[in-house]
């Protein structure tokens, strides 16, 4: 639990005092360098003061990494109450430290055994010695909707699974008075011609289901912004079988749709004031005797016939079918989808960027912009012309891979603005922002990051 507080009263069981080069406090009699951590007790009470030298040269980034680093010390692991004092009091430094604390010391352990003492991070009450207001109240809010799609990304296969993830989407809608739910089960999809998100499914003993909710926060005759995420379940790649140091992790392949459960819950908390869809395209890429097979042609729902040139290239089939039934029945101004969608990207980006691919300069403009401020970070890749005739096949409409070896987020991008209808559009690649494997990457331990929540409930905000 995060509260804001007036000013500090050093009465709680622990208090975390970040300072920079200069800066003095009365019980510290000793400098710190960069990176040190210097606890004093006194009585019962710790005071745990941090370094983060020199200021000018003190990036938003690493104020959220020392404050994790504080956080999650030894020092404090007993602590049922901390204070938080930070080193200025500027919002932007305050959101910094917001999310050093909420999305820092994040950590997935539902599966672990508990002690009867659960000393964890989640049983601490965290103040922050700074005035509320309403953009910091918000900062909290919004680190609430990347803790639900990080707890959604983060768990087994087998319990997110499309009747969980509707569960979850109910849940946060019920009650709202201004949403609508729509969801289209196997019947549905079947009776509605969406054939290339069925195909992925083939394989699968579970149901494919698209959830479509329409949140009307804006003035009636305004359009909508679609927010569309991939919710891959599982992916073994289908019979093109991903190799054995990939498949273990392909829990995350859902990490799109679970970043627009945490858009959603933002955008209901926080009332933006703008007519949204939020579209959630699920299915479980299996293998096995009924899977779709490589060198099928599937027409897909907006009537263009796609050869199968590998069936690990899922995620561009099942979101063509949605954007075309999107854009066909509900005429969006703007579409942005989520998806973890090629490995490319990571070469390309590596892992503390997300792609993105967008036909529309102002709107990419605005992305890249809530990606600056919010350290949700995306890089723009580019779409042109010729890409189109990489995904051309001899015996269909497109192929769902490229016939060159190269710039495969690119192709792959290229497919889905296929199915726009010339939308406005933007495409965030998160196949590497969207997960840690090992200890910590920046502020973010292990697991999901929730990669694409704060950038796009920013962007709601304020676009």
């Amino acid at each position: 639990m995060i509260s804001l507080i007036p000013k500090a009263k050093f009465n709680k069981d622990a208090a975390v005092i970040l300072l920079t080069d200069g800066q003095k406090h009365p019980r510290l009699k000793k400098g710190l360098e960069k990176g040190d951590i210097f606890p004093i007790l006194e009585g019962k009470r710790l005071s745990l003061f941090v370094g983060l030298g020199k200021a000018q040269e003190l990036s938003l980034t690493e104020v959220r990494i020392n404050t994790r680093k504080a956080l999650l010390s030894p020092y404090i692991k007993s602590a049922r109450t901390v204070e938080v004092v930070p080193h200025a009091c500027d919002e932007n430094t305050v959101k910094a430290v917001i999310e050093g604390i909420s999305i820092g010391t994040y950590v997935w352990d539902k599966y672990k055994s508990r002690p009867k003492d659960d000393k964890t991070f989640k049983n601490k009450h965290i103040m922050i010695a700074v005035p509320e207001t309403k953009a910091l109240r918000q900062a909290v809010t919004i680190c609430e909707g990347v803790r639900l799609t990080r707890d959604l990304v983060n768990d087994n296969a087998d319990t997110v699974t499309s009747q969980y993830l509707e569960k979850t989407v109910r849940g946060l809608v019920k009650g709202k008075k201004n949403v609508s739910l729509q969801v289209l089960n196997e019947k549905e999809l079947k009776r509605h011609g969406l054939n290339l998100h069925l195909a992925v499914n083939q394989g699968s003993c579970k149901e494919p289901k698209l959830i479509i909710v329409k949140y009307h926060g804006g003035p009636k005759n305004q359009p909508y912004t679609a927010i569309i995420g991939k919710g891959m379940t599982f992916d073994t790649g289908g019979l093109n079988l991903k190799s054995g140091n990939h498949i273990e992790t392909m829990r995350i392949d859902m990490s799109g749709a679970g970043a627009a459960c945490g858009i959603l819950k933002n955008v209901l908390a926080l009332g933006i004031r703008k007519n949204l869809l939020f579209v959630l395209s699920i299915a479980e890429n299996a293998i096995g005797s009924g899977a779709y097979k490589p060198g099928d042609v599937i027409t897909g729902y907006a009537g263009k016939s796609v050869e199968i040139g590998n069936t690990d290239a899922e995620g561009r089939l099942v979101l063509a079918d949605a954007f075309a039934y999107v854009v066909k029945n509900y005429r969006p101004a703007t579409i942005v989808d989520m998806a973890t969608l090629t490995g490319a990207c990571v070469v390309a980006l590596g892992f503390d960027y997300s792609g993105l691919f967008s036909n529309n300069d102002d709107l990419a403009r605005s992305l890249v912009r809530a990606s600056n401020d919010t350290d949700d970070r995306a890089w723009r890749l580019p779409v042109y012309p010729e890409l189109k005739s990489y995904i051309k096949s001899p015996i269909a409409d497109l192929k769902n891979t490229s016939s060159v070896r190269g710039g495969g987020a690119c192709t792959a991008a290229e497919f889905l603005r296929q199915f726009t209808n010339d939308t406005p559009w933007a495409h965030l690649d998160i196949a590497g922002s969207a997960y840690v494997e090992g200890p910590c990457r920046m502020y973010y331990g292990h697991g999901a990051t929730g990669a694409g929540v704060r950038l796009l409930t920013h962007y709601l905000l304020h676009n």
